[in-house]
């Protein structure tokens, strides 16, 4: 079993309004990834911490909610947050920030058989396009420990560096793994690139 995490726990103070909530293809960000991750990964967490009252209530049910209780922090802790929370039978986790909400269906379905069929060394399976890594991020249980061991001001990329030779990267066609809606222009950019490519 594989647990998806969506860090959704930030104050969107760029965006000036919760991330989580803006559209993509008829969809909250919050949603579509809830719906996107739960096609490979079981439960999926969904990390919260500022505005938090207000997108409990816009969560699809089917997604178990964890509160990050000082997300001031960083999104490290909103990680480590949903690390408390997985299952005790679940081999592993994928992990994606709430404003990545255009990577595809068929590539989390990918990435999840990869991660399954993975070596017993592999520790990460990691999306890969022309050369660039994106998300979402799937990890090996085991690996959970070192994230949750770092001190608030390290950064989960640490982790993730540290072990580029037990890590599988996967080759998609998807430039949804990049996408970062940090903005207002971000956010412009991307319904810009749906109009261009509405399907």
């Amino acid at each position: 079993m594989i647990a998806g995490i969506i860090l959704a726990a930030g104050a969107s103070s760029r965006m000036g309004t919760p991330k989580a909530l803006l559209d993509y293809r008829g969809e909250t960000f919050v949603g579509r990834l809830v719906r996107v991750l739960g096609t490979s990964c079981n439960p999926v967490i969904v990390v919260l911490g500022y505005h938090a009252e207000a997108l409990r209530r816009r969560v699809p049910a089917t997604a178990t909610i964890a509160i990050n209780p000082d997300p001031s922090r960083g999104q490290l802790s909103s990680l480590q947050t949903g690390l408390a929370a997985l299952p005790a039978d679940a081999e592993g986790f994928a992990f994606i920030p709430v404003d990545s909400p255009a990577v595809a269906e068929g590539t989390v379905a990918t990435l999840a058989r990869a991660f399954e069929q993975r070596k017993p060394e592999t520790l990460f399976v990691i999306p890969r396009q022309s050369g660039k890594r994106g998300h979402p991020v799937f990890a090996a249980r085991s690996i959970a420990a070192e994230f949750l061991a770092l001190p608030p001001t390290a950064e989960a990329r640490e982790v993730v560096h540290a072990h580029v030779d037990r890590t599988e990267y996967v080759d998609v066609d998807d430039s949804g793994i990049f996408t970062d809606v940090d903005d207002p222009e971000a956010y412009r950019q991307l319904k810009e690139r749906l109009k261009e490519s509405p399907v």
